[in-house]
């Protein structure tokens, strides 16, 4: 069973997230993981002062968290299977400790917060939760509900293939859905074209081995822009990105590319970062 991990802060945003986390686990027969991470609330007068006790935040966490589960089931009629934890801490820490102990498919996150509680689950959380963790991360853009995947991008520069891509995923989401998938590389005047590009282009391909996926090569200045053009026009369902910095992930959020992606597009982004292996001493 394909467990899904949600972090949420009971944000408006968050929940959006949430409810795609519920209906893509619905869709795969998994379960869901509800996580809220508290922080103790600092009063910044002359002398700093705590304005609530952890026990108390606990229970408001933890009474939120049951209504929450109870709303799922209730929707589900209870075939969803919904867990829960309160944590005490920092976001991008504590789904990482889950993360390790539970080894789940997905993290789904939502890609802003909002004032109040929402303050300890920004963007800056969303991007810190990509960075800290190496299960793929799901970010939900305001709006965006889940619909069966019938068409994924995955985004490459084609470099280091081998070394910078976790094919596991990959494969496990497009076989699942039967999905189309396209790889999608965006350069201008074949200007990051190099003697090794057909070696990886060719090394990806056996990587991706019976996905049959087709390869979209984009003419754009911009990555971004070029990326996000092409989803919009071939009615992309999900784009897949393999983080190397968190660049890419911040500005295909918060960047206007075009009127159409603002106004009637919201395509969730797959986060996919290969762990490195540790030094054995």
């Amino acid at each position: 069973m394909k467990l899904i991990i949600v972090p949420t802060d009971f944000s408006p945003l968050a929940d959006n997230a949430l409810k795609y986390a519920m209906d893509l686990a619905s869709a795969m027969d998994g379960s869901l993981m509800i996580l809220n991470v508290y922080q103790l609330p600092i009063s910044f007068s002359e002398v700093p002062m705590v304005t609530i006790s952890v026990d108390e935040l606990k229970k408001i966490s933890e009474d939120k968290l049951k209504e929450t589960k109870q709303q799922i089931e209730r929707i589900t009629g209870g075939k969803l299977k919904v867990y829960t934890e309160s944590k005490l801490g920092d976001v991008a820490e504590e789904v990482d400790k889950l993360c390790k102990s539970l080894n789940p498919f997905a993290v789904v996150m939502g890609t802003r917060g909002v004032t109040g509680v929402g303050r300890f689950f920004l963007g800056s959380n969303s991007l810190s939760v990509i960075g800290k963790i190496n299960t793929p991360v799901f970010i939900i853009p305001p709006g965006a509900i889940f619909k069966p995947i019938r068409k994924i991008g995955l985004a490459t520069d084609l470099r280091n293939v081998v070394d910078t891509i976790s094919v596991s995923p990959i494969k496990s989401l497009v076989n699942f859905f039967n999905a189309e998938l396209h790889v999608l590389n965006v350069d201008f005047e074949k200007k990051h074209f190099t003697s090794y590009t057909p070696e990886e282009t060719l090394n990806l391909d056996t990587m991706l081995s019976g996905l049959n996926p087709t390869y979209d090569f984009i003419e754009k200045k911009d990555i971004d822009e070029g990326i996000s053009e092409f989803a919009i026009k071939n009615n992309l369902d999900l784009i897949i990105t393999l983080p190397k910095k968190h660049k890419f992930v911040e500005r295909l959020f918060e960047k206007s590319f075009t009127r159409e992606l603002i106004h009637h597009t919201s395509i969730p982004l797959m986060c996919i970062k290969k762990a490195v292996p540790e030094l054995v001493v």
